[in-house]
């Protein structure tokens, strides 16, 4: 089952990869601008998806200036101009991520979206609404099980996988315009 599960995580990391490398590069420019100039990268995500912002504030590599989006009261806070925003949640038709896409809209804050992009016609997505957005491809959990049902859904995984490709990319972005200066 392990090899089935490795197997499959790797082969859905490597589409990310090729399939979202521009738009991560192109993300990661549009969060880096916060961090060059004065300000803060506010970071959400929808339920375990909250990992990526433990990952960002309190691991051994913490990015700095970076916030939760929400207070602890579920408040969205009132970011600025030179503030980014990197949304991250399970599906492109969630309705949370959408209404807080919407509200960074209107205050004009730019904001990446990650989420797996589903074909729902009818729906409003969240790539519409934010400035950026990478597809994070996991629609469906991985493994197909014995009684038709599938499992494994590593969404957070996932979240990392494209929370790191973005930080490393920032790095290198921060790193040339450093030597610029």
């Amino acid at each position: 089952m392990m090899k089935i599960f490795t197997t499959q995580v790797a082969g859905h990391f490597n589409r990310i990869l090729e399939q979202e490398e521009e738009a991560i590069e192109d993300s990661a420019r549009l969060l880096a601008q916060a961090l060059i100039g004065e300000g803060i990268l506010y970071i959400h995500g929808h339920k375990e998806l909250q990992g990526v912002l433990l990952e960002a504030k309190n691991s051994s590599e913490p990015l700095l200036r970076v916030e939760a989006l929400l207070d602890d009261k579920g408040q969205m806070k009132r970011p600025s101009f030179e503030d980014r925003v990197l949304l991250f949640t399970y599906r492109s038709t969630d309705s949370e991520a959408i209404s807080l896409a919407k509200k960074l809209a209107e205050e004009r804050i730019q904001t990446v979206g990650v989420s797996a992009n589903v074909k729902d016609e009818g729906a409003e997505h969240l790539y519409s609404i934010t400035d950026l957005h990478i597809d994070s491809k996991l629609r469906q959990p991985l493994i197909p099980g014995e009684d038709g049902e599938r499992y494994g859904y590593p969404a957070l995984m996932t979240a990392l996988y494209v929370y790191y490709a973005l930080t490393f990319t920032m790095k290198e972005m921060l790193g040339e315009y450093n030597e610029e200066e």
